[in-house]
């Protein structure tokens, strides 16, 4: 799918929108985390580690959940996908029981909610399972490591730049998001709403509306936007469900071209959208190298190479060696923008 090199560049080397720090990625375990038998008792570590994303069927998560495969079969281990039907805040509960109960080794879980599935993972890791947050984390009591896609100071900044690039810096807009209770898009639409306050004076925040993550529901909130606020310049959409959904309700509507639509999608999503005029650019980092850190990341938990304190190093493959920062938060990269003229180099 991806060259190393344009990996290296999206998910890492992009320094376009600033967002500092670099970011955890996983690959193969060449030091750090070693092989399967790299370090004392590691051939005999429980390698099975459980997927458990906000819901299934979601594209961002097939992504991101198929770079976790492919790590854990570079390292020998078992992956299994588990999730809900809809991302709601308790939805998760039940599959984390499971997987405790079946005794896997580790589990790789992006939150519904910050505290509704903290019991149940602190029970997991009573039993002995190694818990890894990805993409949107639990309170960091609740769990072992956290893989962040970014600062989030970085995907707000990214985001309002961009829609203030594309009406002008000036204009009523709305944000159109995920569930009400997402850890990481309530942080970013916060510092969202700070940098408009402080930045762009002319840019008003008319509203900001929930489309939990649903494609149809998301289309409907789209819709209702654009009939309740007859001036809206622009709409922002930190999520991948809610962007290709407004995406394809401005495309057939007359809003098309009048409308800004901008937030984080992936390209194959987003690719039609932005060929026919009705995306100029938009945000994200690659969701599969998200997955396949959150792996390697949770193998080195399980073999002991680190615990998750701050400073711990272990070796992401091919995607290089990653530090574990405060809070036992391992970063990513800084988001990439994709537009007409770079889209077709991604396929994801």
């Amino acid at each position: 799918m991806f060259t190393h090199d344009r990996k290296r560049r999206l998910g890492v080397s992009i320094t376009a929108l600033a967002v500092g720090a670099a970011l955890a990625l996983t690959g193969c375990s060449a030091g750090g985390g070693g092989d399967a038998g790299s370090s004392d008792g590691a051939s005999d570590a429980n390698l099975a580690i459980t997927f458990l994303p906000k819901n299934l069927g979601n594209p961002y998560f097939d992504t991101s959940n198929a770079g976790g495969e492919e790590a854990i079969k570079e390292f020998g281990g078992t992956y299994a996908e588990v999730g809900p039907a809809e991302a709601s805040p308790t939805s998760q509960v039940t599959f984390i029981q499971t997987a405790a109960q079946q005794g896997v080794g580790g589990l790789v879980v992006s939150a519904n909610d910050p505290e509704a599935i903290c019991d149940a993972l602190n029970e997991a890791r009573d039993a002995g399972v190694k818990v890894v947050t990805f993409d949107s984390d639990t309170n960091p009591d609740c769990r072992d490591l956290f893989i962040n896609q970014a600062t989030a100071e970085g995907i707000a900044k990214s985001q309002v730049d961009l829609i203030a690039e594309q009406i002008g810096d000036a204009g009523q807009v709305a944000i159109l998001s995920a569930s009400a209770n997402a850890t990481n898009q309530n942080a970013w639409i916060e510092l969202m709403k700070t940098d408009l306050a402080d930045n762009h004076p002319n840019i008003e925040l008319v509203e900001t509306v929930y489309g939990d993550d649903d494609d149809q529901t998301s289309f409907d909130k789209t819709a209702a936007l654009l009939q309740t606020y007859p001036d809206l310049k622009g709409i922002i959409s930190p999520t991948t469900v809610g962007i290709s959904a407004a995406a394809r309700y401005l495309s057939t509507s007359e809003y098309k071209g009048k409308v800004a639509l901008t937030g984080l999608g992936t390209p194959n999503q987003m690719r039609e959208y932005v060929k026919d005029g009705t995306v100029t650019a938009f945000a994200l980092w690659n969701p599969a190298d998200l997955g396949y850190l959150a792996a390697y990341a949770t193998k080195a938990l399980i073999e002991g190479d680190i615990t998750g304190k701050e400073g711990d190093t272990f070796d992401a493959g091919k995607l290089g060696e990653y530090e574990v920062g405060a809070d036992s938060v391992v970063l990513l990269g800084d988001p990439y923008v994709f537009n007409a003229d770079n889209i077709d180099d991604f396929d994801f």
